[in-house]
């Protein structure tokens, strides 16, 4: 079996219902990130969570230094789990992301967070492209509503559009049960 690691994307605390962009679903999302979280803790396998801060103090959300850009209380890192920083979509991109990974040999990515239409995509498209198996736990992922030429798209059709492109060509997309019934038992 290939060596695999969860990616926690920017489970922060400013998308959820008291933050400045809340995302439709956050909690659901978070608490199946949580069980997600506690099998791989259990399996000892490698965890890496990713914190999004713009680098402007008039950024609509995630502003520097702010705890609406802090990792939310439900998955907070342990400290053997690497925090990595970025400032753009792409996790990958001017961070250290590639290196953790490469440095513990990972070949299979399980990803989770938010957005999905950002984050989540940006993420699981650079890492198939890097050569990573990815797996996208959907309902670990969160979305919000968006507009586009004066027409509302609601965040379940977003979030639908982005899991069925990402399942396409980059990724393995399945439910947070699906994926635990398919693990080897401890």
């Amino acid at each position: 079996m290939a060596k695999q690691a969860l990616i926690v994307v920017d489970i922060q605390n400013d998308y959820f219902p008291q933050g400045k962009w809340p995302l439709v679903g956050a909690d659901a999302a978070a608490d199946n990130a949580v069980k997600l979280l506690q099998a791989f803790r259990e399996a000892g396998h490698p965890v890496v969570h990713i914190r999004h801060e713009f680098t402007s103090s008039d950024a609509p959300f995630f502003t520097p230094g702010s705890d609406g850009a802090k990792l939310h209380p439900k998955v907070l890192n342990r400290s053997d789990e690497p925090v990595v920083l970025k400032h753009f979509v792409n996790s990958f991109r001017e961070t250290e992301l590639q290196s953790i990974l490469d440095q513990q040999g990972i070949e299979s990515l399980v990803v989770v967070g938010s957005m999905s239409h950002m984050c989540i995509d940006g993420i699981t498209r650079a890492a198939a492209d890097l050569g990573y198996n990815v797996t996208v736990i959907h309902d670990a992922c969160a979305s919000r509503d968006l507009e586009f030429n004066g027409q509302v798209v609601p965040a379940a059709q977003v979030h639908a559009a982005f899991m069925s492109a990402l399942g396409f060509a980059y990724a393995s997309v399945v439910s947070t049960a699906e994926f635990l019934a398919a693990q080897p038992s401890a």
